[in-house]
């Protein structure tokens, strides 16, 4: 009875079990600011390496990239605010940080340069996520905002003057995977039709059986439109209907079309959106809510908790990012892999919502 019988039920499973497990090891192990800060440079260089070569890979022939800024584009940006956040936090306990504030920024156009050659969507996601982290370091250590009209102005400039350089090179290089225009091509092929899909299909608890690809075998309901990675359910040996080896056009109906709220909606019904919906506004206000708790620790002079907020600051600035870019944008931005950092990102908020404090 605890087998999963389709994808749907394997995610939340999957989910149950991820959200337990760190909750319980994030109060056994230490989490001082330095390793917080050691570990998120790590992490953060290893990505920006990662996402180089596979950015390299791209304009390379008869070499394969293995688009990586899907799976860890989420978590690049959790492990940049968490850098971030801890150099911001040695400045607030009297610690110089020159050199890790340099860091970050190298890192931070880095990893916008290769990321953003490789998918459009995490450009999106990566600068919505320093935007997101911006405001919440800025609230923690009530610093007054920079941005205004005029440097939003300034961004949406940058953002098209990177559109039409990826154009350009497009077009100079023969590379049609780097051009924005394709993109938006596929987008008006398949769109509207998808749409159509999902609006006259969709149930509270699913979607009309036969609707979906497989015909007569269609479950109503998690039939694999959305779905942990394909290597995560091969590696149990599940009989799941998968789009695994079938060509992508078959799955671009929804997965890579629309916005996630259409494809939640049709593969896990209106009660299954609203269920997430009403998580990710838990997850939200539980990780301000004990942000508040850190930071009024740490006024108080308290120490214990520095390495615990920048990685909550991290994790929220990721979280929040991925669920709006995933939820109203791309659902491909939190499908598969992603959605296994969705959650993974989802219980490193939550952690924090059980603390068990330490005494010597």
């Amino acid at each position: 009875m605890f087998i999963a019988q389709n994808n749907l039920q394997l995610i939340i499973e999957v989910a149950l079990i991820i959200h337990v497990g760190f909750l319980l090891t994030f109060n056994i192990i230490a989490l001082p600011l330095s390793m917080v800060l050691f570990m998120g440079l790590l992490l953060t260089g290893a990505l920006g390496v990662l996402f180089s070569l596979d950015a390299v890979f791209l304009l390379l022939p008869f070499l394969s990239q293995h688009e990586f800024t899907h799976p860890f584009g989420p978590l690049a940006v959790f492990a940049w605010v968490t850098v971030a956040a801890a150099g911001n936090l040695l400045t607030e306990v009297g610690i110089k940080s020159t050199s890790i504030k340099t860091m970050t920024i190298i890192l931070f156009f880095v990893i916008a340069v290769a990321g953003g050659m490789m998918h459009r969507s995490f450009l999106l996601l990566w600068f919505l996520g320093w935007a997101l982290g911006y405001i919440i370091m800025s609230k923690s250590f009530k610093r007054s905002t920079k941005i205004t009209p005029k440097s939003i102005i300034g961004f949406g400039i940058l953002g098209a003057a990177a559109f039409a350089i990826l154009e350009i090179l497009s077009r100079v290089l023969d590379q049609a995977v780097l051009s924005p225009l394709l993109r938006i091509a596929r987008l008006e092929q398949y769109s509207l039709p998808s749409l159509k899909m999902v609006l006259t299909n969709t149930t509270f608890w699913g979607h009309v059986q036969g609707a979906c690809y497989w015909k007569n075998e269609c479950l109503g309901g998690g039939d694999g439109y959305l779905t942990l990675p394909m290597t995560l359910v091969h590696f149990f040996g599940l009989p799941y209907h998968q789009f695994y080896g079938i060509l992508v056009i078959k799955k671009d109906y929804i997965d890579y079309m629309l916005p996630g709220i259409f494809a939640v909606a049709f593969d896990a019904g209106y009660a299954g959106l609203l269920f997430l919906m009403t998580w990710i506004m838990v997850v939200t206000v539980t990780g301000f809510m004990v942000l508040r708790k850190y930071r009024s620790k740490r006024k108080n002079g308290s120490r214990q908790y520095l390495g615990r907020e920048a990685l909550l600051i991290g994790a929220l600035a990721a979280f929040l990012s991925q669920s709006l870019i995933g939820l109203f944008l791309f659902n491909r931005s939190f499908n598969e892999s992603a959605l296994l950092m969705y959650i993974i990102l989802s219980a490193l908020v939550m952690a924090h919502s059980i603390t068990i404090k330490r005494t010597i």
